[in-house]
């Protein structure tokens, strides 16, 4: 018996959010948000706090700064139920990402800090014998754990452990990720259409889809906004799944890492890859009634009263 379901390995920083901005902003020039919230942020962490108010047991690998948003950042973790015995403090400051939401899309501006910091050599390896699975998100964020993805992926493979990861989007654009050499070695893939096409320097999406499918470890959960997902499996079988529409947006910043939270949540507890995908859908819909990546899921109890009384759903976690 493992002791977590999840090790999260990844970015840790704070988001400062701002929401109801009159226009973008302009150089020269001060405009007004009216409203702002300030919250444990970055892909990976948003997928661990809501992983862990799903139900399963999670761990995280990280690296944060000896200072105040360090502190928010482990407290925050563990509010969430997040076991922080794995985070390591180093001498650069934590991250900051100030996130500038409108409507279903966003502009962010981030300091990396100390998540660019960590690899390999950094992380407690008695966690690959800990964990069921390991999620990485994030990884172009991360010079350290991108140079080292292959070892961690082979370590992962060698203690039997399953992985998931969700590359999110490269800031520098140069897409440095040998997708032909890495998918094998990914139990789920978990990229947006956006992420694939730049990925594979593909123009469009069928394209994109068909220039990894071969690839594939497991399979891809295929995220395309308010249209849904599609769940591509090795064998090459797909499955197409609408979106649950929120027709009350608060944000959708943290939508995706959310929908990953509930895709690997049931993933972990054995369910099929359909229903793993219909439960990341639904996560990732709960995710915009509430500001912020985890304001919506405060406990199981309020994810599973907002399925019901908003999209007439159950989800089965």
């Amino acid at each position: 018996m493992k002791k977590y379901d999840i090790a999260a390995i990844g970015e840790l920083n704070v988001d400062i959010i701002l929401n109801g901005i009159e226009s973008e902003p302009e150089i020269g020039k001060e405009k007004f948000a009216q409203d702002m919230t300030v919250t444990l942020g970055s892909s990976t962490a948003i997928f661990a706090a809501n992983a862990a108010s799903l139900g399963s047991r999670v761990c995280f690998v990280g690296m944060i700064g000896r200072d105040s948003f360090g502190s928010l950042v482990r407290t925050s973790l563990e509010a969430r139920g997040v076991d922080t015995r794995y985070l390591v403090e180093g001498d650069v400051p934590t991250g900051a990402s100030i996130c500038m939401s409108y409507g279903e899309d966003r502009a962010v501006l981030t300091y990396q800090g100390s998540m660019d910091v960590m690899g390999l050599d950094d992380i407690d390896l008695s966690v690959f014998d800990e964990t069921k699975h390991i999620h990485l998100s994030s990884i172009f964020m991360q010079s350290g754990v991108l140079r080292d993805l292959e070892k961690i992926l082979d370590l992962a493979a060698a203690k039997g452990v399953t992985v998931s990861l969700d590359t999110q989007w490269d800031p520098i654009e140069k897409w440095a990720f040998d997708y032909k050499k890495l998918l094998p070695k990914i139990t789920v893939f978990m990229p947006n259409e956006k992420e694939l096409q730049e990925l594979t320097g593909k123009k469009d999406l069928e394209s994109a889809i068909a220039a990894v499918e071969p690839y594939l470890g497991g399979a891809m959960m295929l995220k395309c906004g308010s249209k849904g997902s599609i769940l591509i499996k090795k064998d090459g079988t797909r499955i197409e799944l609408p979106a649950f529409l929120n027709k009350d947006v608060v944000d959708a910043i943290g939508a995706g890492d959310s929908c990953n939270s509930g895709f690997v949540s049931a993933f972990v507890k054995g369910l099929p890859l359909e229903e793993c995908q219909r439960t990341g859908n639904l996560t990732g819909a709960v995710n915009t009634t509430a500001a912020g990546g985890t304001g919506a899921f405060a406990s199981i109890e309020n994810v599973r009263k907002v399925c019901r009384e908003r999209f007439g759903q159950e989800i089965k976690l």
